[in-house]
């Protein structure tokens, strides 16, 4: 064979390995027919380099969710926007969902997949963000988490028209760490935590509502449950809701001083607290009241205005 032959059949083979290479699914590979998308074109603003790869870090000793394992994502270093449709009767809302689990990793089926499963059955486009963890906030111990969120917001908003969506319905969804996300971006929305970097940076990234389930980071355990400094509603912030469990180890404080600090700000608002639930049980049904609670979500976004009346 000449060597001119031999360097086209090298050149291919490694282009092909390349390609089979970065054609591997990552730790969590969304299911078939979903548009998923970067949100940075290149690494994602103060990214070290050399992360470990994305896996499920779920053992056999962490506890199972209505009788079911949860999905931990761990070393999410790429965020991510999949994009699942409506299915039926598209109402044009949107909702960002951004799924718990301390900074630490993503319960991505709990509080991602499933919570898009159940609003695109009513006419909801979801978008899962899959943003960076581990360490990666709360803003402001460290802005990337918040950063992912941010730009986000714009890329929905850049895509409104492709993806059939009203620019002026798009809101945010979120658990635990995704809630104190979820309030993050309700208040912190007028400056970009990073250098813009297309047209997606100049449209605004304010959701125009917030739903917070079982939040972190909103009251200060450690200063007798103050509220974060971090974060100050004004009359601007969008209308939220809000749930938690009085027995939520996490502290149902946490919904309830951010409940009182919306109230004072005139925000509309509204709260759900349970007698029990504890944390993280995302939207798998149990024989506890509190597990029905997307009900009331549905109820409240035609209540806003959101959603057309029943």
């Amino acid at each position: 064979m000449k060597p001119n032959a031999l360097l086209v059949l090298s050149a291919a083979a490694a282009i092909s390995a390349s390609l089979c290479l970065w054609a591997q699914p990552s730790g969590w590979p969304p299911s078939p027919g979903h548009l998923t998308m970067p949100i940075w074109p290149g690494a994602a603003p103060g990214e070290p380099a050399n992360m470990p790869p994305e896996e499920n870090t779920t053992t056999t000793k962490d506890h199972l969710v209505a009788g079911k394992p949860v999905y931990r994502l761990g070393n999410v270093s790429r965020p991510t926007l999949t994009l699942y449709k409506p299915k039926g009767n598209n109402t044009g809302v949107a909702v960002v969902v951004f799924p718990g689990g301390g900074y630490k990793i993503l319960a991505i089926d709990l509080e991602g997949t499933e919570v898009c499963d159940w609003l695109t059955s009513k006419g909801i486009t979801c978008i899962l963000l899959k943003y960076r963890v581990p360490d990666t906030g709360p803003y402001p111990k460290s802005a990337a988490a918040l950063q992912d969120a941010q730009r986000a917001m714009g890329l929905v908003r850049l895509h409104a028209a492709e993806w059939h969506i009203d620019p002026n319905r798009i809101g945010v969804l979120g658990f635990s760490a995704g809630g104190h996300l979820s309030a993050a971006i309700s208040n912190l929305y007028e400056h970009r935590l990073y250098d813009p970097l297309d047209a997606a940076d100049k449209l605004s990234c304010r959701p125009d509502f917030s739903v917070v389930i079982y939040p972190g980071y909103l009251a200060l355990a450690d200063q007798d449950f103050a509220p974060n400094p971090a974060i100050q509603p004004t009359a601007n912030t969008p209308p939220t809701f809000l749930l938690q469990a009085e027995d939520d180890p996490v502290h149902v404080e946490n919904a309830v001083v951010y409940f009182l600090q919306l109230k004072k700000a005139k925000v509309p608002a509204e709260l759900h607290v349970y007698t029990q639930g504890g944390h993280g049980y995302g939207l798998r049904p149990t024989d506890l009241p509190i597990t029905h609670w997307p009900l009331l979500v549905e109820t409240w976004l035609h209540t806003i205005k959101m959603l057309p009346g029943e």
